[in-house]
């Protein structure tokens, strides 16, 4: 069975874009091309077998392959894990600051803006 371009659900596409902007880099070249178009184009693999020049049984194994690259990447390093803890504690420590009032005093705002910048970016 091949994968078509709506195998993957959102939740998954989400997850697969934030992997790629943590380790597209380590990818090859093809990979990358052919991920992006897939995943995050969302170019069916016909369409992308044509602009590369292969079949879309190739387009699909190295789109699998890439995904598969990814997901190690993360298993062995963990830093899409690690950002998203610390995304998360943030949150918290801005919240805090809301909700103990905080944010008026110049000093606490200052702070609270550093946070708000950071979760921006």
């Amino acid at each position: 069975m091949t994968v078509t371009k709506n195998e993957h659900s959102i939740d998954e596409r989400l997850e697969l874009s934030m992997l790629y902007d943590f380790y597209g880099a380590l990818l090859k070249e093809n990979q990358r091309r052919m991920f992006e178009a897939s995943i995050l184009k969302d170019f069916n693999f016909s369409e992308i077998a044509l602009d590369e020049g292969i079949t879309r049984q190739g387009v699909h194994d190295t789109v699998k392959r890439a995904i598969k690259k990814l997901r190690g990447y993360e298993e062995k390093l963990g830093l899409v894990e690690k950002f998203t803890e610390q995304q998360k504690l943030i949150k918290q420590l801005r919240d805090k600051l809301e909700a103990a009032g905080m944010t008026d005093n110049c000093e606490f705002q200052e702070i609270y803006n550093l946070l708000e910048k950071i979760l921006e970016e």
